[in-house]
Parts: C-alpha cells; structure tokens; sequence
C-alpha cells in the first residue's frame, strides 16, 4: 500500500509510489524539439504526443487494462509483450488534413504518437493475454496463474 496519499477521486496515484507496476516514462507527453508540423496550426495547438487515460483493475481470475483510444481503429493500435513481461500499447493519430481554405477557431483534439507500458506481475499468464477494440475503448485481458497455496503443517505440541 502507497503511503502517498491519493487525491484523485480514491484511485490510487503511481507517480511517486515504489511500489507501482507502471514504468515510469519521464518523456511522456513531452513533444520533439523539431517537427514536421512546425509552422502549422496543428503543431502550435497540439501536444506531439496523445495523452491516452488508462484504467488498470485486477479480478480475481485477471488483469483488466482499459484504454480510451478514441477515434482511432483497431488497425491504428498496437498491442505487445517484451520478454520482461512488459506490456505495451502504442500507436498514432493522424493529423486532420489542413485545407487553406478552412478557418479554424479552437483546436483542442491531440495528434501524434502515443505510448504506454506497465510492468505485468509474475503471475500473468503472457502466453493467453487478449485484446478488443469497442467504441474507442481497448480492453486488453490479462489472464492470471493460480497461485499455489503454500502447503501448511499442523505440528503437534507435545506435553
């Protein structure tokens, strides 16, 4: 348990807590020095990287990572393991396309790459993990081994 207090609607925060699973990124979210983009409206506007919220719960037969990809395909994402049971979602979203003729008042929605890892425990099946893309949201399933109980003895308390 996290001696950081959490002060984001009860959910735990992973940012500073040893204990968390997450790896820790420090250039999340932080853009290039030099883009493609440079002189464009979309590059003043907009991070380089999206930003993509995930939920991460454990059920008693798995690990539930969800996340909100919205607007993108399931051929825009992708989904692997590194041999240290890391797991990995990564992706893009494209940039709208620029008409000269268009004049735009906000631009809000982010563009780029995006990328995150977690760290799964040693007692997640790698070899059955699963993935679906519904609405924008990719559930990806983690299936969890059956921790063998330790065998307990009674020893018996002579007189």
């Amino acid at each position: 348990m996290s001696l950081i207090p959490s002060s984001f609607c009860g959910r735990r925060s992973n940012v500073f807590d040893p204990f968390s699973l997450e790896i820790w990124d420090p250039f999340k979210n932080f853009p290039p020095s030099s883009s493609s983009l440079s002189g464009s409206l979309f590059a003043r506007g907009n991070s380089a990287y999206v930003n993509s919220r995930v939920d991460w719960k454990e059920t008693p037969e798995a690990h539930v990572i969800k996340a909100d990809l919205p607007g993108l395909k399931k051929e825009e994402v992708k989904v692997e393991v590194e041999d240290d049971r890391v797991l990995q979602i990564s992706g893009e979203r494209n940039v709208e396309k620029e008409d000269k003729n268009d004049k735009w008042h906000r631009v809000e929605r982010s563009s780029g790459k995006f990328l995150r890892r977690f760290r799964l425990p040693e007692n997640a099946k790698m070899d059955e993990i699963k993935a679906a893309m519904e609405n924008g949201v990719l559930t990806v399933i983690v299936p969890k081994a059956e921790m063998k109980k330790p065998d307990v003895k009674a020893i018996e308390i002579s007189d």
